[in-house]
């Protein structure tokens, strides 16, 4: 489970996370909705250890940010907005190498490389080289490296930009299927995205958490569009 408890964070004296509390269990997708500079990636990074909160608790099964960010780190799978990859590495080459310095077990790297490689429907571009692939197997490769070390929670920060429909829907089977056996919290600034793949969706702006809703069906989306045109988007203007 990945619990969020009264953070805040500021940069140069601006308020970018404001007091954000909410909780997110095993099962379905969740969605992290908002405008553009809301706060959600700085959020994602605060959960992947990668930023300290100013103030309040991170805690990801059990284990603070904090105090245990290593162990934290083991059981996190993060795909960032901008992937960095090594374009002169292959695709297996890239999952074995970032396997290693995640501390995979030598003895079940390779065994788990092959397993994400079927379960992201990488197999046909194993060998071709990072640098040489489409944005939809790039895309994928971001969710394979976070993967590769078996995380139980996934944090994937706007990862259907840039994918024509088909990919989109291509992704989103995916990440359903994922969410089977781990807690998977996606963000977004994309209205319909969230309500098409998420089963819950937490509305955030100005680094605030307005409102948590259902996502389910035509009557879920309307009622999502509903709020997030008068509450989120409309506090921009």
């Amino acid at each position: 489970m990945l619990e969020v408890s009264h953070v805040s964070k500021s940069y140069a004296g601006f308020e970018v996370v404001s007091e954000l509390s909410f909780r997110v269990r095993p099962g379905g997708v969740v969605g992290f909705l908002g405008p553009n500079g809301s706060g959600k990636s700085t959020t994602m990074k605060m959960i992947a250890t990668l930023l300290s909160p100013d103030s309040g608790h991170i805690s990801v099964c059990g284990y603070d940010t904090k105090t245990n960010a290593r162990d934290v780190r083991a059981r996190i799978g993060y795909l960032p907005e901008h992937l960095p990859v090594y374009p002169e590495l292959t695709v297996e080459e890239f999952l074995l190498f970032l396997g290693r310095i995640r501390d995979v077990s030598s003895h079940t790297l390779r065994k788990q490389v092959l397993a994400v490689l079927q379960t992201c429907h990488l197999d046909s571009v194993r060998r071709k080289l990072c640098g040489h692939l489409s944005k939809g197997f790039r895309q994928r490769l971001g969710v394979a490296q976070a993967l590769v070390h078996d995380p139980s929670v996934l944090l994937l920060d706007e990862p259907t930009n840039g994918l024509d429909p088909e990919q989109a829907n291509d992704f989103r089977k995916l990440l359903k299927t994922l969410a089977k056996e781990k807690t998977v919290l996606v963000s977004s600034h994309l209205l319909h995205e969230m309500s098409t793949l998420c089963s819950k969706v937490l509305m955030i702006r100005n680094g605030r958490l307005l409102c948590e809703k259902e996502s389910t069906g035509e009557a879920g989306f309307q009622e999502l569009e509903h709020l997030y045109f008068q509450d989120v988007a409309g506090g921009l203007s």
